[in-house]
């Protein structure tokens, strides 16, 4: 991608910077991910059980 950079105020520490998408400075990106970042954990996903909330009508059940 050869994005032109973009000048703007950080939204974070309001210091002006050029970047090629708006969003946080570097020096606050780094700070975020040393404060919040973490462990990349596996999701374990349940398998899918349709409900039976319908009763079956007469017309269905007749033999």
């Amino acid at each position: 991608m050869d994005a032109e950079p973009l000048e703007f105020d950080c939204p974070r520490c309001a210091t002006r910077v050029a970047a090629p998408f708006y969003g946080p400075c570097d020096t606050c990106r780094t700070e975020l991910r040393a404060a919040l970042g973490g462990e990349q954990s596996e999701l374990q996903v349940e398998d899918y059980v349709p409900k039976m909330n319908v009763t079956p009508n007469a017309v269905a059940l007749k033999d």
